[in-house]
């Protein structure tokens, strides 16, 4: 075997400490995605009428309708409610992935942006 073909096999300083910064960050991406799981997003719409409970992994935890600001005698009420959740959960979802996003790129460092997502775990 030549030199050439030994040295493949054999990584550099450099490389080896590449490999150890991507391993350390892709168990640092595991534990996030861990932590998403129990951190919550609360967002509230119609002044209060409905509140909207979300984790990190995009999973709606409970909607709150506060009675005191539904007007029952309002004709338009069923559909001003229907409204208020679809605007509230859409609110809540686009939080919950905005701190997802935040807590990616803290540990990654914008490397996904440079193509590196996949490398990575897939970010």
């Amino acid at each position: 075997m030549s030199k050439k073909g030994a040295r493949r096999g054999k990584m550099s300083g450099g490389q080896a400490g590449m490999l150890k910064q991507i391993q350390k960050m892709q168990e640092d991406m595991v534990a996030a995605q861990e932590a998403l799981a129990s951190e919550t997003v609360e967002v509230s719409v119609g002044g209060g009428a409905l509140t909207i409970v979300i984790s990190g992994h995009q999973r709606v935890q409970s909607i709150t309708i506060n009675p005191e600001a539904i007007d029952l005698d309002d004709e338009e009420w069923l559909s001003d409610l229907q409204d208020l959740l679809v605007a509230g959960v859409n609110q809540a979802i686009e939080q919950s992935q905005s701190m997802a996003a935040q807590r990616m790129e803290s540990i990654t460092g914008g490397l996904a942006g440079m193509g590196l997502g996949d490398l990575l775990g897939g970010m």
